[in-house]
């Protein structure tokens, strides 16, 4: 699902490398790190899927839980491509499981996408010799806290009166949908058009994405045809 239709080969989406890659720069040819064999893949996997079910990971405070099995994984690099983005999701799959609900507005992606180099730093100043996490650590904690503080600061500011029910309070955004909000908050009305550039949708998933702010009450069409744009309700 992370890796559908974003893979030069479509048979390696979801199955375990069968080449050996390395993680690095292809416009400097700089290397970061160099994952273990193709052959011991299934078994470091094995072993870290024991290691998130035991009762030694949950008893562990649930960041560092996350940030632990965020970067075993990574380590490991199990596919082809599309690791950084699987490991996100899983580390946020943990944070989910142990009581982090937040309405599906939570996302990592922001932090770690927007600064790569800090991100590749933090992982590549763990010693192998005693792959000791503290400094990952820290860095992972620090992206919880910048992404759990956006989502604060944008409840805060969509919390409005045409935003709420009369009867069940505050509608529940999700980020997706918080995002197109944002987007007529800056530019007054988006179209079919901008939800499609945005998401890289195609033309009929944007229109569902719309339908449901529309069914919520949170936008209304104007217009007809090709003039047709939503903007707040």
């Amino acid at each position: 699902m992370v890796t559908e239709s974003t893979l030069e080969k479509p048979t390696d989406c979801g199955v375990y490398r069968n080449r050996y890659v390395v993680v690095g720069n292809k416009f400097s040819g700089e290397i970061y790190f160099r994952p273990p064999q193709n052959k011991d893949v299934p078994k470091l996997m094995n072993y870290l899927l024991d290691w998130i079910n035991s009762e030694q990971a949950a008893e562990l405070d649930p960041v560092i839980e996350a940030g632990i099995t965020h970067y075993k994984f990574v380590r490991i690099h199990p596919f082809i491509d599309g690791n950084g983005r699987t490991a996100r999701v899983i580390a946020a799959l943990i944070l989910y499981l142990r009581g982090f609900d937040t309405k599906q507005f939570f996302c990592l992606d922001d932090f770690y996408d927007s600064d790569r180099p800090s991100y590749y730093s933090a992982l590549q100043n763990v010693n192998q010799q005693t792959l000791n996490l503290t400094s990952w650590l820290e860095y992972f904690c620090e992206g919880v806290y910048v992404s759990l503080k956006a989502v604060k600061e944008r409840v805060v500011r969509l919390s409005s009166e045409r935003l709420r029910k009369s009867r069940e309070g505050q509608i529940a955004l999700t980020e997706r949908q918080m995002r197109i909000v944002e987007f007529i908050n800056i530019n007054r009305k988006i179209t079919n058009k901008d939800v499609r550039e945005m998401f890289k949708f195609s033309d009929r998933a944007a229109l569902k994405e719309i339908k449901k702010l529309v069914d919520l009450k949170v936008l209304k069409p104007n217009g007809k045809g090709r003039s047709l744009y939503y903007s707040i309700s």
